[in-house]
């Protein structure tokens, strides 16, 4: 696992956490088909930058700064194809964080 205070600071944000909610159940949350990564790119999918700045109703320079954070922190993946970039949840790392949890605090 990355850094706690980095995982936490990243987690310390309404819109933060709602990213990460949004993409652990990214079909219910985009509906727009454009907005996912194409499982026949990539199995492991993602949801387009822009998607989620559209979602979140801000600036895409915050959303970047969020994205960014949370995935220095470990809790997000990137992708790039083309223009675009991709972001999809870290699940092993979030599981290790969850597992930190439970055994250290």
């Amino acid at each position: 696992m990355n850094n706690p205070i980095d995982v936490f600071k990243a987690l310390s944000n309404d819109i933060r956490l709602d990213i990460l909610k949004w993409l652990k159940d990214p079909q219910q949350h985009f509906d727009k088909p454009t907005a996912h990564l194409s499982k026949t790119i990539n199995e492991k999918g993602g949801i387009c930058v822009g998607d989620i700045q559209e979602k979140a109703n801000l600036s895409q320079s915050t959303v970047s700064q969020y994205l960014s954070m949370m995935q220095k922190a470990g809790l997000l993946e990137s992708e790039r194809h083309g223009k675009w970039t991709y972001y999809r949840r870290n699940e092993r790392n979030i599981q290790q964080l969850a597992t930190y949890l439970k055994e250290e605090l």
